[in-house]
């Protein structure tokens, strides 16, 4: 196991600490807000997953790091209510037209840049067509693939034109890449209408914003400048909030919480159902274009151990399906592959491949503990006698070198607040990050279809169907849905936890208790 600020932790202790989270606190969600928020100080994050690659233009981001800093200084057109239901943000409304096919938003009056500037039609135009160009790198890029027409059809309003239906349209547009900015900007030097004013921009180091003082939302933005550290370690950055040299740390590791829930200086806060972790196969590349090779592995990972030994329970069996269970359209009958060391090596040979599985995996990359599970994941697959090697590489540059670019490599998701922006994203064949390489017109079809029905029932089945296709043929392996744990000094107040929002708006509704 890897080593902690606990010292070395056996397995003994790591299944005593999985009963103690409950008792610590764990099952439950910070401290309660006050009524009126306070103003003033200095709010400093410590956060994981920053690379020296990193930028601020929104269609660069990657993981967490860039995700929380995207939110102080970007706003999208929707928004998200605690309850996970849509709320209004830079668009006040916004309507369905010709059976979810038009999209007619109109936009709040009186919104100001950071440089001043008023916000236009032409911004919103101009920024979402920043994500559509044809040599685009953008996650977004694979939600708007059906947008044939963006125009302005008034003074503070925006048309989408569709080339099919989408009900779930308003919900994409509230994604952490859709930030807003002027007309003709430069997406790096972070011009947007959110409530921190970007100043210093270190990458792969610390971000450093300050109040906007034209905010046009007062609910949000009460601290009078952030200070947004990297820290990739896992060990570093639970020291740092220790220690005081940081106010709120995410990505806390389930061994070492119960220690931050009996400190009564701190406040540890657990979202449930919030990430899946995987292990992505490329189809397009080495063994994974072989299907029992991916059945092979499937058989081969046991799951419920990797669950019990690196993440102490926080979270449950996943069997490579990407929708959560609490997710309204999660399909529960599907198939369950549980460890199966003869099936595993029944498809393996019936493969016929003659060489090795190679992981490629990091610790301080993509979830805590990854390289733990890769290890476990070598064990059991080796049990099944299929010749399998972890590969450790580094966690800065992950994303660039290593993620997309190696045949097997461990990723990791956050729900997303609809079924369609999670598939879309991922799995659809043209989706920009196809991380598996899995194309299959089918599974392409059922989504595109869910996507235009309206009918709830008939909707419903197109999305167990879709999900089923990815149990049985997609080569990435899920072997848990996770809960997100974070950390923060008890007088910090305002935490949220907005189910399926992808860049947390810590920043915006925390304050200091006085």
């Amino acid at each position: 196991m890897t080593r902690s600020i606990l010292g070395n932790i056996n397995r003994r202790t790591l299944l005593q600490g999985a009963g103690m989270l409950a008792a610590a606190g764990l099952i439950g969600v910070g401290p309660a807000r006050a009524a009126e928020p306070r103003k003033g100080g200095h709010l400093i994050l410590g956060i994981d997953n920053a690379s020296s690659a990193d930028r601020i233009d929104p269609a660069s981001y990657y993981e967490s790091y860039a995700y929380y800093v995207g939110r102080q200084i970007f706003d999208t057109l929707t928004d998200l209510n605690e309850d996970g239901s849509l709320r209004p943000a830079l668009a006040e409304s916004w309507e369905p037209r010709d059976g979810a096919r038009t999209w007619v938003f109109k936009l709040r009056n009186g919104v100001q840049f950071h440089n001043g500037k008023e916000l236009t039609p032409e911004d919103v135009i101009y920024s979402i067509n920043h994500h559509r160009g044809e040599d685009s790198k953008s996650a977004g890029k694979g939600y708007l693939l059906s947008v044939s027409k963006i125009e302005k059809t008034g003074d503070n309003e925006v048309t989408f034109t569709l080339s099919e239906p989408n009900a779930d349209f308003s919900y994409l547009l509230g994604e952490v890449y859709f930030g807003i900015s002027p007309d003709g900007a430069n997406f790096d030097d972070g011009i947007g209408t959110g409530p921190f004013i970007l100043e210093d921009f270190q990458p792969g180091v610390r971000t450093l914003t300050r109040r906007n003082p034209n905010y046009w939302d007062s609910t949000r933005g009460h601290v009078d400048s952030v200070e947004t550290v990297a820290y990739n370690d896992s060990t570093a950055r639970v020291a740092a909030l220790i220690s005081g040299a940081v106010h709120f740390i995410n990505n806390v590791e389930p061994r070492i919480g119960e220690r931050i829930a009996s400190n009564p200086a701190l406040a540890l806060h657990r979202e449930p159902d919030r990430r899946i972790i995987l292990f992505v196969g490329r189809s397009d590349q080495g063994p994974f274009q072989n299907p029992d090779v991916r059945l092979a592995l499937k058989y081969a990972i046991d799951r419920q151990q990797i669950l019990s030994s690196v993440l102490l329970d926080t979270g449950s069996v996943a069997y490579d399906n990407p929708i959560f269970p609490s997710n309204r359209y999660f399909a529960s009958d599907l198939p369950k592959r549980p460890y199966d060391p003869e099936r595993a090596l029944h498809h393996w040979k019936k493969a016929g491949y003659d060489g090795k599985v190679v992981l490629s995996a990091s610790d301080g990359a993509t979830f805590a503990g990854a390289l733990d599970a890769a290890q476990l994941y070598q064990a059991s697959a080796e049990k099944a006698g299929i010749p399998f090697e972890v590969e450790r590489v580094p966690a800065d540059g992950y994303w660039t070198n290593t993620w997309l670019k190696k045949p097997f490599f461990p990723s990791l998701w956050a729900a997303r607040p609809t079924a369609d922006a999670m598939l879309s994203l991922i799995y659809l064949s043209d989706a920009p990050w196809n991380e598996s390489g899995w194309k299959n017109p089918a599974f392409d079809q059922l989504v595109i279809s869910a996507r235009a029905e309206l009918d709830e029932d008939k909707r419903k089945q197109l999305y167990h169907d879709a999900q089923q296709l990815i149990v049985e043929e997609n080569s990435s392996i899920i072997p848990a849905y996770t809960d997100l744990i974070s950390a923060s000094t008890s007088k910090l107040r305002g935490f949220t936890v907005i189910p399926g929002q992808v860049g947390p708006r810590t920043a915006a509704t925390s304050w200091f208790e006085s």
